[in-house]
């Protein structure tokens, strides 16, 4: 193998955010034959991907130290630390730390270097400085995804997640516009902010600042930005100058991912979510009455534990009374140390059912709203698939695209193999 450091990236977009960090570190530390691999926590499924990558991970690189961090790695360490493939464990808030990559630092001492994440304060201060820093080449030329918040200070039943990222901590807004600005300068053409609970966000700094604020300074302040674009919302935190920020600049995509999880009032109670039924469906009707373009993403829970057949058609309803043509389902999976875990389960076979009929309502949604759009001239930004990105996240697919990372104008002709097909227009 290569004896440069490597990165092994599963889970979010923060995980891969965080990833580019830990290259750069491994890098600047000199560091020469080790893998690292960024686990995922957030189902079961995620966890015995993350031992098994760790296992082929040693069977690829047989004279590598293979390094386990991450959310899985952070919440059980010893689990990583007794599998005889792995040379070192590192906590979530180690791995983010350019000091702890020196070699000697990272392999002297302690199989398992793992804090605990409940007792830190700050968002780490290099997750954003080191503007002249090239970012990795899973930001790509298109996109870059900038973490401002990290850590969760809520308590969902099901989620496993704060155990893994601590207390909720935001990156001052200062310090999120000189990265955007760097970003900018380096050729980026979207910047994605990005965190675990990104709706609380200043929640933790002097004054209390809300996430709209953070968004009107970034659009102000970086007039160069072509677009910015927001990651995964609580919707019961979109208060009203994150609405306003949303609904009037033409420099925000139209386009919000919202961590729904279900579509019924007893569910969405169990789980302890503070958003009903009626009102997330309300406030992306309001959304769409200021600016029709809008679309929605979401997360949502197959089988969560108590959920009968009447619970689920209100979560299958809920797809196309909001019109969501970006769905993520999660089939339940039960985290011990979660309440959710100790709730009467639904049969596997039913979840797997479940699952599949909400990924068949929201593949009909996504048809429906790429046919809807056949016709219609839209500003794409490729990316190195060679697809184009419109401001409302649909992928669209064109004859002899672009450069990576150019912007082109797009015509839509319609839906093929999932995504938009469209062409390039000239002038």
């Amino acid at each position: 193998m290569s004896t440069q450091p490597k990165i092994i990236t599963l889970g979010c977009r923060l995980n891969a955010y965080e990833s580019d960090v830990m290259a750069s570190h491994a890098r600047d530390a000199g560091l020469k034959n080790a893998v690292f691999i960024n686990t995922c926590a957030v189902t079961n499924e995620a966890v015995r991907q993350s031992r098994q990558t760790a296992r082929k991970a040693r069977r690829d690189n047989p004279d590598a130290k293979i390094i386990v961090t991450g959310c899985a790695a952070q919440i059980n360490p010893d689990e990583f630390a007794n599998m005889p493939e792995v040379d070192l464990v590192i906590g979530n808030e180690e791995k983010m730390h350019a000091a702890n990559f020196d070699p000697e630092a990272l392999f002297g001492g302690a199989k398992v270097k793992v804090n605990d994440i409940m007792s830190v304060r700050e968002t780490a201060p290099q997750l954003i400085s080191g503007g002249n820093r090239t970012p990795e080449k899973s930001q790509s030329r298109t996109r870059a995804f900038l973490q401002v918040q990290n850590g969760c200070d809520h308590r969902c039943t099901f989620c496993i997640i704060p155990y893994g990222r601590g207390g909720s901590r935001s990156v001052p807004a200062g310090e999120v516009v000189a990265h955007v600005k760097s970003l900018v300068e380096q050729g980026f053409g979207e910047v994605v902010l990005t965190g675990v609970d990104l709706s609380s966000w200043g929640q933790d700094l002097p004054g209390t600042p809300p996430l709209g604020d953070l968004v009107r300074r970034v659009l102000k302040l970086v007039p160069d930005l072509k677009r910015l674009r927001l990651s995964s919302i609580d919707p019961a935190e979109i208060d009203d100058a994150l609405f306003e920020a949303l609904t009037t600049s033409p420099r925000m995509t139209p386009y919000l991912h919202l961590s729904l999880q279900a579509g019924d009032d007893m569910i969405l109670k169990r789980m302890k979510r503070r958003h009903s039924r009626d009102e997330a469906i309300e406030l992306c009707k309001r959304i769409k009455a200021v600016r029709p373009e809008f679309t929605f993403g979401a997360d949502m829970i197959a089988g969560f534990p108590t959920e009968d057949d009447a619970m689920f058609e209100n979560s299958r309803a809920i797809i196309s009374e909001i019109g969501i043509p970006w769905l993520h389902v999660f089939p339940y999976s039960a985290r011990e140390g979660t309440p959710a875990a100790k709730m009467p389960s639904v049969k596997g076979d039913i979840i797997k059912a479940r699952a599949k009929a909400l990924r068949e309502e929201g593949e009909l949604e996504k048809r429906a709203h790429i046919e809807a759009r056949a016709g219609q001239q839209d500003e794409a930004l490729f990316e190195e698939t060679g697809l184009g990105r419109l401001p409302d996240f649909t992928l669209v697919a064109v004859d002899n695209p672009p450069p990576a990372g150019s912007f082109a104008k797009v015509e839509l002709t319609g839906y093929e193999g999932g995504n938009a097909k469209g062409r390039v227009v000239n002038g």
